[in-house]
């Protein structure tokens, strides 16, 4: 089998990554938006010069991964957001991209990660965790008047 290779992702990289996102968003715990990202919208929010890294074999995009600057968080996190194709997990492709991410961040003055997930996306909650990102969202508690928690805050320490 041909080896995944990790690079940073291009803006000539939008079709085949917006295709790879609207297909995953469609099928999973992630809320679809009201209508498919478009290769110029993708290119668009890419030029803004954020950290992204692209999976790929013999030429098909496996994954992506990018950090970005958020305005309600410190400038020295980052916030976080990976696409892996469904037949694709498990195989170490988000394990590389998350090497790749987590060294150019850095390199960027980064010191902080922030990642959050939908708390019904149980493989997202499950990657981060397993990068070693903390939760600082508490856990639903069955005995409490609180609504059940929609989203899950994470952090990683560079």
């Amino acid at each position: 089998m041909t080896p995944v290779h990790i690079r940073r992702a291009r803006p000539f990289d939008a079709g085949p990554m917006v295709r790879l996102l609207n297909t995953i968003v469609a099928g999973t715990a992630v809320l679809p938006p009201p209508n498919p990202m478009t290769a110029g919208e993708l290119q668009d929010w890419m030029a803004h010069g954020d950290l992204w890294h692209l999976a790929e074999r013999a030429g098909q995009v496996l994954g992506f991964q990018w950090v970005e600057p958020h305005p309600q968080l410190p400038d020295t996190t980052c916030d976080i957001a990976t696409f892996v194709m469904p037949d694709g997990q498990g195989m170490g492709i988000g394990s590389s991209l998350f090497d790749a991410t987590r060294k150019a961040a850095k390199s960027a003055g980064f010191t902080h990660i922030h990642a959050k997930v939908r708390a019904a996306n149980e493989g997202g909650l499950i990657y981060y965790q397993s990068r070693g990102f903390e939760r600082l969202t508490p856990r639903d508690d069955p005995t409490s008047v609180r609504p059940p928690v929609q989203s899950v805050t994470m952090t990683y320490r560079l």
